[in-house]
């Protein structure tokens, strides 16, 4: 069975990226698949996958247009890779729904591709809901497949051990770090409270993309969107008091966070403080 069916490509691509983000887990407020959607805008699509056998439509209904009372389009979930070249880099960004099935296989498929292509890292988009505010910067957590792949200003962690039900995303990811491509991955901080669309997420991981990279592309309408977002909010906290007092919190959190040696060190004592 041919999952992912390739049509055609730059020849050559020059050191390609492929830059991965799947809607539904791991996208809080819809941040990395508007990023990366943002990201494929203007680009070529060279690459599709068989929807039939990754979706389950009972659970992710295609959309149906009515007009006038006459049944005139079905609008299908589907994946797809396009190609766009971003300051001399190859870009592949491979986007759409969360698949509901076959993920191993199309961990495979995925892998294959890297290879027949030349794919020389894998850079993974997503979002978490986290305690944060609005009015501060979007905080972004890191993760690599070995030192030295992320800047030095990038936030790795979390420390030690976390056990999470697993993105597609993820499952896609660890074996093509097991074949020897180097994989990274941002992770935007969501604030919680924040029910639909959140831009400032999405800037900020295009910017950490930009900054990995070392390339430049003009986020100017999605910045723009985010300043708009960030009014609304401002107006929806300053009329409700129980929202304004949970944003001081959080602000009073953010400015109390310790410092990395700090809370390493705050872990060690705790752990000793364990015994056995």
């Amino acid at each position: 069975m041919t999952l992912l069916r390739v049509g055609d490509l730059p020849d050559p691509l020059v050191a390609p990226v492929l830059v991965v983000a799947f809607d539904g887990w791991v996208d809080a407020a819809g941040a990395s698949t508007a990023a990366a959607e943002f990201l494929a805008d203007g680009g070529r699509r060279v690459a599709t996958f068989d929807d039939d056998v990754l979706f389950d439509y009972r659970s992710r209904r295609p959309t149906l247009d009515i007009i006038d009372g006459t049944l005139h389009r079905l609008q299908w979930p589907t994946m797809q890779i396009d190609h766009r070249s971003v300051g001399g880099r190859d870009l592949l960004i491979l986007h759409g729904p969360e698949p509901d099935f076959r993920w191993k296989q199309l961990g495979d498929a995925i892998g294959e591709f890297c290879l027949r292509v030349g794919v020389v890292q894998w850079v993974s988009l997503g979002a978490i809901p986290a305690a944060v505010a609005h009015t501060r910067p979007v905080p972004v957590l890191a993760n690599a497949s070995r030192e030295g792949l992320l800047h030095q200003a990038e936030t790795k962690g979390p420390p030690g051990l976390l056990r999470v039900p697993s993105a597609a995303l993820s499952s896609i990811e660890l074996p093509i770090a097991e074949m020897g491509i180097p994989t990274v991955g941002f992770y935007a901080q969501v604030p919680h409270y924040v029910g639909g669309p959140y831009a400032a997420a999405s800037v900020s991981l295009l910017r950490h993309l930009m900054r990995h990279l070392g390339v430049e592309l003009n986020v100017t309408p999605l910045q723009e969107e985010a300043d708009a977002q960030r009014q609304r909010l401002d107006a929806a906290v300053a009329s409700d008091e129980d929202v304004r007092e949970i944003l001081t919190r959080l602000e009073q959190a953010d400015d109390q966070l310790p410092s990395g040696d700090e809370l390493a060190a705050e872990i060690e004592r705790f752990l000793r403080g364990q015994g056995d």
